[in-house]
């Protein structure tokens, strides 16, 4: 990777790995979802409540296994091959530390920007 974040090359293979993040953040909000119904779950009183309670952790649960199934699919998930996903984690990692590296703003942050010039 070179300094160059306009550089075409830099781009390359970003939409799988951008697709990846999102499928990764949608699980881990659906695996949230899943703790905070169960919670809820534990703490309620009254039937209707719990019989509303059981049908949105029944969904969750079956939306996080909807997201697993396709993350491992797509090879974005490694769950039963532990050095597979240590090597997947590695490399976004680096590819973070990256991206972070890259001097993405130039040095004059004046606001006006183009419009400098019609200054009078």
């Amino acid at each position: 990777m070179n300094n160059d974040y306009l550089d075409p090359v830099n781009s390359r293979g970003m939409p799988n790995q951008a697709d990846a993040m999102f499928a990764l953040d949608f699980l881990l909000t659906v695996k949230n979802g899943v703790r905070n119904c169960a919670f809820a779950l534990s703490e309620t009183a009254t039937p209707e409540v719990r019989k509303m309670l059981m049908g949105q952790l029944e969904q969750a649960i079956q939306l996080h296994e909807e997201i697993s199934k396709l993350m491992i699919d797509k090879k974005w998930l490694h769950p039963y091959n532990v050095s597979e996903q240590f090597q997947l984690d590695l490399t976004s990692a680096q590819m973070t530390v990256q991206i972070a590296g890259m001097k993405l703003f130039p040095e004059d942050t004046a606001r006006l920007g183009l419009f400098a010039d019609l200054e009078h």
